[in-house]
């Protein structure tokens, strides 16, 4: 991967702390402010685990999956083509798990915000890591899709 990857990495994580800071500056924990009725609202919780609150309290385990995440995203971003969608979703990845790995070392809990109601279900409340680290996920699925997760030697 080029020095693309890891500036969209940088940059990501910078993004993601500087929005959790500012929710940390302007909700109190567990405030929510309503943005749109019945859909979406900014609502600060501190999570110690992961996603519909699996692991709660041993945030240990996420530092120890994500160390191991970027140590094989790393190993993997020099098999795949590089091209802008390859580094973008490595770059997107690699921030994601930076980004959320920073806060359960630095805080022990993962900052998180944004509260989506989707048809009367509430789902987990999640951050712009987790966005990153899913959109970009389904760009390396569509990567390995599309035979672009092997290099060839004609391939730079």
């Amino acid at each position: 991967m080029t020095k693309r990857t890891y500036i969209i990495a940088i940059i990501l994580l910078i993004i993601d702390q500087v929005s959790k800071s500012l929710m940390e500056i302007y909700l109190d924990l567990n405030q929510s402010v309503v943005i749109i009725k019945n859909f979406f609202n900014l609502t600060l919780v501190h999570n110690t685990g992961g996603a519909w609150n699996i692991f709660n309290n041993y945030s240990f385990i996420f530092v120890i999956i994500s160390l191991l995440a970027i140590v094989i995203l790393i190993r993997f971003m020099f098999t795949f083509k590089s091209n802008i969608r390859n580094n973008i979703a490595f770059g997107l990845t690699l921030g994601g798990i930076l980004a959320n790995l920073a806060d359960r070392v630095f805080l022990g809990y993962v900052r998180d915000f944004l509260d989506f109601k989707i048809f009367s279900y509430d789902y987990p409340i999640f951050n712009i890591a987790d966005i990153a680290i899913v959109l970009g996920v389904i760009l390396l699925i569509i990567a390995i899709i599309k035979g672009e997760d092997r290099l060839d030697k004609n391939s730079k």
